[in-house]
């Protein structure tokens, strides 16, 4: 348990409590939102349903290990002839290796952010200087789910993908039992917001997630998730929502002219 109560302790200080403040950087686009839903997070097609295929890669600060995955971000450009003062709102999906932008975005992101027609000529000018802060992920009567992924093979190995985590939140530990069990298993994030192990309890599962936001982590319980004969490929209904908001911990986070 001591050991335990460390390792949460790093994973609650590792997380950023300054997300909110508002960032200077640049950004560029893919040609295509589907390089962006292959991307690191493993969303697959799925991908394309968030934002309304408005995507992100994002730099490994941004990404976070896989954390940041699904994270959400109002992003604007800085060119007042083309761009438009809201800019438009966007999901993290995939890693952006290039250090020379915070993000990649899809074209339809990238686009939305001129003002009306004129994203064909934001388009010709490849990359722009940005500012951005990160949001609460919204989604309205939609709760926490989870996908079984077609890796998964019962009863030896179950891997899952998390979807529509809302609020500004990191999930940084989850854990799985059978359902009326305290016999907890812990799961490791495989990559981006998959999440697997290979000691599956029996019967239906339930699942428990340290959840972060900001200085701010508690455990979120998902009591009856996956029933005894779950299938891959399917997506299941946690019944819990996530909409908790980070509390700034900046020393200086001034947006007030975003405005």
């Amino acid at each position: 348990m001591a050991l335990f109560l460390c390792v949460l302790f790093l994973l609650l200080s590792s997380a950023s409590a300054c997300d909110r403040c508002l960032h200077q950087s640049k950004a560029a686009y893919f040609s295509k939102a589907s390089a962006l839903s292959a991307g690191a997070c493993g969303y697959g097609s799925l991908a394309l349903g968030l934002s309304g295929g408005h995507l992100a890669a994002g730099v490994s600060s941004l990404f976070k290990d896989g954390a940041g995955c699904g994270a959400c971000f109002q992003i604007r450009c800085k060119n007042s002839t083309l761009c438009s003062s809201e800019g438009t709102r966007i999901t993290l999906t995939d890693l952006n290796h290039n250090n020379e932008t915070d993000f990649v975005l899809s074209s339809r992101a990238f686009m939305a952010m001129a003002n009306k027609g004129m994203g064909r000529d934001i388009l010709k000018l490849g990359i722009v200087d940005v500012e951005y802060k990160r949001i609460p992920c919204e989604y309205k009567n939609q709760n926490l789910a989870v996908r079984v992924e077609e890796s998964s093979q019962k009863p030896n190995y179950l891997a899952i993908k998390l979807m529509y985590q809302g609020g500004q939140t990191e999930v940084v530990a989850m854990d799985v039992a059978q359902v009326g069990s305290a016999n907890w298993n812990f799961m490791s994030r495989n990559h981006g917001a998959v999440w697997d192990t290979s000691r599956v309890p029996n019967g239906a599962l339930q699942f428990r997630f340290v959840v972060t936001s900001g200085f701010d982590g508690k455990w979120i319980w998902a009591k009856s998730v996956l029933p005894a004969e779950w299938k891959t490929g399917v997506i299941y209904d946690s019944g819990v929502q996530i909409t908790d908001i980070a509390k700034e911990g900046c020393s200086s986070c001034d947006d007030s002219h975003w405005r």
